[in-house]
């Protein structure tokens, strides 16, 4: 219950900062809402990562993304993918379907960005037909062509391994590159 109580503590603080940087673009945004022509944009990328908790050993998925540019420092993302979460003992794999939505804000001349997204993950895999909630807030670099970000998740209901008893919470961190395009 303490570490719960810890990992909640520091996503607070987390979010707390991004909201910070949220309140701060969005004032800078006002002056030029006006005259910035909105766009969509999709992006095809691969994620890959380390799950923080036993009994996952990696993770590797790909997803697809639309985002809308609201104005020249905010965007709103939708995003689909699929992840496959390794095992350590060679197991059953544990395969699931991500699903979110999110706010994305630039900072740094438009390229660098925090974004913050809540979803689903609907699971895949045969033994084990459970669902979840998660969030995962994330940093970024976006270029014309190419996005890359590191983002962590927090799957509320997948299961782990803690003090040799199964339990729920699964943290990760993950690593995106993303080709973009214009539609």
């Amino acid at each position: 219950m303490k570490t719960h109580n810890t990992i909640f503590k520091k996503i607070t603080k987390i979010l707390a900062v991004l909201c910070v940087f949220f309140y701060a673009n969005f004032i800078v945004a006002q002056e030029n809402v006006n005259t910035y022509n909105r766009n969509f944009k999709l992006a095809v990328g691969v994620n890959s990562g380390l799950p923080l908790n036993d009994p996952y050993n990696f993770n590797l998925g790909s997803d697809v993304r639309l985002q809308y540019r609201i104005s020249e420092t905010y965007a709103l993302c939708l995003t689909a993918g699929y992840s496959n979460l390794y095992l350590k003992d060679n197991g059953i794999d544990f395969r699931y379907i991500p699903v979110k939505v999110g706010y994305k804000s630039f900072i740094f001349k438009n390229e660098f960005y925090v974004m913050g997204e809540l979803g689903g993950a609907f699971s895949t895999t045969k033994e084990y037909d459970n669902n979840t909630v998660f969030f995962s807030p994330s940093i970024g670099f976006e270029t014309k062509y190419l996005d890359i970000s590191l983002h962590y998740q927090f799957l509320k209901d997948f299961p782990i391994i803690k003090d040799n008893k199964v339990d729920n919470g699964l943290d990760q961190l993950l690593i995106r590159l993303a080709y973009v395009f214009d539609l």
